[in-house]
């Protein structure tokens, strides 16, 4: 078979494929598509302050405990191998570990600053949707 041929075979289950996938004029058989079939947003702030406070207490003291064990050990496999091109080795390896372990503390750090403000901006954004609603609420009760 050419590649023509085979290009053209491939076309075509391409295009057969996205016209039997491409349905916009109806809803899935599973009634997907949303449309206020599930629940409403809800929001715990209970469980996000617990998830910060893992993070917090057990992850970020277990990343600095396994960074604190490499950089022991690297240190002294670095000595035991002192004029070797494996000790420059091991400590360029070393620098791009402590890279990363950085860049894994700060997204901790990010991560836990998110869950703890996430129940204050839900919060603040129902306050602001209240005040939107402040001068309808006004004229309705003014009738």
């Amino acid at each position: 078979m050419s590649f023509n041929d085979e290009w053209a075979q491939a076309k075509n289950a391409a295009i057969e494929n996205q016209s039997a996938n491409t349905r916009l004029n109806q809803l899935p058989a599973d009634g997907g598509g949303g449309g206020g079939t599930g629940p409403d947003l809800a929001t715990t702030p209970a469980k996000k302050k617990q998830a910060a406070n893992t993070i917090e207490n057990h992850i970020q003291p277990d990343v600095k405990t396994a960074a604190d064990a490499a950089d022991e050990s690297t240190k002294s496999a670095v000595t035991a191998f002192k004029g070797w091109e494996t000790a420059a080795g091991l400590n360029k390896a070393h620098e791009h570990w402590d890279s990363q372990v950085k860049r894994l503390n700060a997204r901790l750090e990010s991560e836990k600053g998110a869950l703890r403000g996430a129940s204050t901006l839900f919060q603040s954004n129902d306050i602001v949707t209240g005040y939107g609603f402040a001068p309808a609420q006004s004229k309705v009760s003014g009738l």
